[in-house]
């Protein structure tokens, strides 16, 4: 009668013997682990290099202004190369935010004030719907030209991080200040305009 080896403790039996041996099917399964592992490392390192080359190439804007269109909500045109000769004052702005509404008056004051002396308020929609932001533009009685940033593209170019964000664009088309947040004082304005403004 024979007996179970496993029972037995048959010396000649191993662990190894109880294993299939490697094989191809064994090394092809080793080899589809390390694509996997491979084309996962791949995709970290671009996602990575893209979060790189978006922190680095969306700065904002700095001497030249970069160029823009915008179509208003009254469909006209306006392009930033029919400005030059002007000081420009641009305006990145949305309904939804509040600081916003902070200096929704000044900048409407003194569009009003600014307008016969060479000087262009221009107002940029961001991610907002059109809707809403004719609501607020009618709460401010805002009239100076405003229209949608379709797209972000100006966003983008002026490297914005949020709104609200203000321009200052001399006649020559350099951006001589950059203002994070509301502009909230008139003695701020009245510097800020001073520098764009156009020889008479």
């Amino acid at each position: 009668m024979s007996l179970d080896p496993l029972l037995t403790g048959d010396p000649l039996l191993t662990d190894d013997t109880l294993l299939p041996a490697e094989g191809p099917q064994k090394r092809s399964v080793y080899i589809w682990q390390g694509a996997i592992v491979l084309v996962l490392l791949l995709l970290f390192a671009g996602l990575g290099f893209q979060l790189w080359r978006t922190n680095h190439a969306e700065q904002r804007a700095a001497g030249s202004a970069p160029a823009f269109t915008v179509t208003t909500f009254d469909g006209e045109t306006i392009s930033s190369a029919d400005l030059l000769g002007k000081g420009v004052v641009l305006n990145f702005w949305a309904s939804w935010c509040d600081p916003c509404r902070e200096e929704a008056d000044l900048l409407q004051a003194n569009w009003e004030r600014e307008r016969e002396n060479g000087i262009v308020f221009v107002g940029l929609d961001y991610l907002d719907q059109e809707p809403a932001a004719l609501a607020y533009m009618e709460e401010f009685g805002i009239t100076y030209p405003s229209g949608q940033d379709l797209q972000s593209n100006a966003a983008r170019r002026y490297g914005i991080k949020g709104v609200p964000e203000t321009f200052f664009i001399n006649p020559e088309g350099a951006i001589t200040e950059i203002v994070i947040g509301p502009i909230t004082g008139q003695a701020r304005m009245d510097t800020l305009l001073d520098e764009i403004r156009p020889v008479q």
